[in-house]
This record gives C-alpha cells, sequence and structure tokens, in this order.
C-alpha cells in the first residue's frame, strides 16, 4: 500500500529536494531579472568609491609631501578621466552637429513657407519662428545630456516641477504670453495699423510675446501689455479700406448754414485722396450756446493719411470761412439790462457817465 507521500510526490523527488530546487529557481530569476540594475549600480557604485578612494590618497599624500606621487596620481586620474570622457564627448558632438544641421534645414523652410503664406502676418510668423526656436533648442540640449548618462527622464520631471513653480510665480508674464497668441491669431490689429488705446493713437511697430509697441505722433514708443490690448476697448482706424473723418467747425447764429455748406465743400473739390464712392458731406450737428455746429465728413481712400489730411482740412475750412465773410464765433456772454427800473436814479444809466475828467472820480451823492 502506497503511503500518502507517495500520492503526492514522486517516488525519485523528496520533499527537501523539490524545495532546494524551488529555491535554486527563484535565485537564478532573481539573478536574471536584477543583473542589469544591479551592474549598473554595481558600476556607479564602484566609480564613486574609486573617486573617494583617489581623492584620500592625494590628500595623503600631500599631508606627507610627496609630490612626485601626487602628481602620478593626478595624471593617472586625468588619464581615466579622459579616457571615459572622450567617447562621450565625441558622441555628444556627433549628436549636436546632426541635430543642430536638421534644426537649420527644418527652420529655413519653416521660415520661406510663413513668408509665402497669405494668411500668416508678420507678427504671427514672429511668433511660430520663435516658438520653433525655443522648442528645437531644447530638444537638442536633451539629446546631448542624454550622450554623458544623465537621466533625462528624471531631468524632465525635474523641470516640469520647476516650471510649475515659476508658472505661479511669473502668472502675469503668462498671461501676456497666452494674450500675445490670442492677439496673433484673432487679428485685431497688424503691424502698420493705426490704432487708439487708452485715449493713445498711434501705429502699431511691434507685437512680442509680451507687450505690444505703438509709435505716437510725438515719435514715442508707447509699451502696453497684451492682456490689456485684449481686454481694453480698441479702435482700429485703418483695418478697413476706407475710413471717414470728421471736420468740426462753428457759425455765429446770423449766418445761414447752406450758405457755409456751400463755402466748405468747395474746399473738398479735386481731392483726389478721398473715396469716390462717398463724396463730402456738410451737417449741422447742433446748436450750441454761442454757435450753430457743423462737421465737414471725408471719406479717405487711404486710412493712414487721416492724421495729415484733418490737420490740413482744419486749416483749409478756417480760411474759407474767413474769406466768405462767415462768422467763426467764440464762447461769449452778452448782458441785457432790461426794464432795470432798480437803477432809473442810479449814476450808472446817466449818459454823461463815465466822466471825461482825468480823475475820473465817481460823483458825490447829491448828484
Amino acid at each position: 500500500m502506497m503511503s500518502p507521500l507517495a500520492l503526492v510526490y514522486p517516488p525519485q523527488v523528496t520533499p527537501g529536494a523539490l524545495v532546494d530546487s524551488t529555491a535554486q529557481d527563484v535565485e537564478s530569476l532573481t539573478t536574471q531579472t536584477t543583473t542589469p540594475v544591479d551592474s549598473a549600480a554595481s558600476d556607479s557604485s564602484n566609480a564613486l568609491v574609486e573617486f573617494s578612494q583617489g581623492v584620500e590618497e592625494a590628500s595623503r599624500l600631500l599631508a606627507e609631501g610627496q609630490w612626485s606621487e601626487v602628481a602620478e596620481q593626478l595624471y593617472s586620474g586625468s588619464i581615466r578621466l579622459l579616457v571615459d570622457f572622450i567617447p562621450k564627448l565625441l558622441g555628444a558632438l556627433f549628436v549636436f552637429l546632426i541635430f543642430y544641421a536638421a534644426y537649420r534645414v527644418l527652420g529655413s523652410v519653416l521660415r520661406r513657407v510663413l513668408v509665402r503664406s497669405r494668411r500668416v502676418d508678420t507678427g504671427l510668423q514672429t511668433l511660430l519662428i520663435k516658438s520653433y526656436r525655443v522648442m528645437a533648442l531644447l530638444f537638442i540640449g536633451t539629446m546631448v545630456l542624454s550622450q554623458f548618462g544623465v537621466n533625462v527622464a528624471a531631468l524632465l520631471a525635474g523641470l516640469s516641477i520647476v516650471g510649475i513653480a515659476v508658472g505661479f510665480a511669473a502668472r502675469d508674464t503668462l498671461e501676456n504670453f497666452f494674450s500675445g497668441i490670442t492677439i496673433m491669431l484673432d487679428k485685431p490689429f497688424r503691424l502698420g495699423d493705426n490704432i487708439i488705446v487708452e485715449d493713445v493713437f498711434g501705429t502699431v511697430e511691434e507685437i512680442t510675446l509680451r507687450s505690444t509697441r505703438l509709435r505716437t505722433l510725438n515719435n514715442e514708443m508707447a509699451s502696453f501689455p497684451n492682456t490689456l490690448m485684449i481686454n481694453q476697448k480698441l479702435v482700429n482706424h485703418t483695418m478697413l479700406d476706407t475710413l471717414r473723418i470728421i471736420i468740426p467747425f462753428g457759425i455765429a447764429y446770423k449766418e445761414f448754414p447752406q450758405q457755409a455748406r456751400s463755402v466748405v465743400l468747395q474746399t473738398a473739390e479735386g481731392d483726389d485722396r478721398l473715396h469716390p464712392d462717398h463724396p463730402p458731406r456738410v451737417v449741422v450737428t447742433k446748436m450750441n450756446d454761442s454757435s450753430v455746429d457743423m462737421e465737414l465728413r471725408l471719406f479717405l481712400r487711404n486710412p493712414k493719411l487721416e492724421v495729415a489730411v484733418k490737420l490740413e482740412y482744419i486749416e483749409k475750412v478756417r480760411e474759407a470761412l474767413r474769406e466768405a465773410d462767415i462768422e467763426i464765433p467764440f464762447p461769449h456772454l452778452q448782458l441785457y439790462l432790461d426794464e432795470a427800473k432798480a437803477f432809473e436814479d442810479s449814476f450808472l444809466l446817466k449818459p454823461n457817465w463815465p466822466p471825461s475828467s482825468p480823475s475820473n472820480e465817481a460823483p458825490s451823492a447829491e448828484a
């Protein structure tokens, strides 16, 4: 009759032998699994131990005054360092040259494509080229560092954590950056446009990732954060093909608006800068305290001529009204004394007042 152990284990295999075999298999599997890691760790540990031993040996030799041995130790260490470093340096240099050449070729192609594109304006071209440059250089730097044995994954993880901290610290800068991208895509204005923002009139000279720069009429450079450019009221004078300019003026109440209209419209005859589909007009806008307010409305073919044409017609309108003997009033008050009975017996209403004597003395109370 077979024993219970014989039913579980074959006759040739005993429980002790089975346990030993299992332990050997586990040890073999563990050795196979951890061999690469242990090897890398062992290499790093050996290099660290060797370096520390070299430092200790050099310190001991310096303390004993054995300068020749110190020089020999440094020489042998330098040789070992060069032997380990030169292959890595050559590999990094090769990788750098390959990727840098590809970066230059792709950058040239990208620049040509953007210049030939009609849908991408100059500001967006600059943004795309700068973004490509930064990303490409970061990628090349990462590949070069990997040739020196730097753990790129750990480096990127560390940079991401640092990037989050920097992002919170530089929130305004990031807001301006994304606002700059919004300006490039939405295109509320372009380079060379005449715009008004925060009551400042100027020409857009440059759009960067942080700010927009305007050249004012005084030839000053005004810089505005991009967040302000998209959050504040902004008026673009040159986005459309034509622009209306207004020349305000006023005439006295005794004058006739139709006569003033005829005189002012003659100043705009034969001006090729005005749009042929929109003839000039003169309209009455308000009856003010001292004048009848009117406007000369002109439409320009080229909106960029706004300032020069407006200044020219202000002078033309003034001279035309003066030559036509049409009064241009200025703010003033007229005082009428109607039924001023309280002053009937006063010297103020006497015909000989003020007296013509040099003393110009007031009359006596009896007078």
